[in-house]
């Protein structure tokens, strides 16, 4: 355990920096989910409303440093792929 000042305030960052990714990184799963869904059923409209907000969403995760810069644009690209396909 922890025995200076520094390290318990460490501990107490890495608890909120951690709880605060981790709910970024599930919003994140949810609104890839709902692209895919979108894309399965072949609803154009609903699949593009869904990219918006996933693209701002996963540009926002990538300036606060939840995820690289790179992966975020990979997301971004497979799933502007994805709904691309649909006719």
């Amino acid at each position: 355990m922890a025995n200076t000042k520094s390290a318990l305030k460490r501990i107490r960052q890495t608890a909120t920096r951690t709880a605060r990714n981790r709910a970024t990184n599930s919003r994140l799963k949810t609104l890839r989910k709902k692209i895919a869904v979108a894309v399965e059923t072949g609803d154009k409209e609903s699949a593009a409303t869904a990219y918006n907000v996933f693209s701002s969403a996963i540009d926002k995760a990538a300036k606060t440093g939840v995820m690289p810069a790179n992966r975020a644009a990979n997301y971004k690209s497979k799933a502007a792929k994805s709904i691309a396909k649909i006719a």
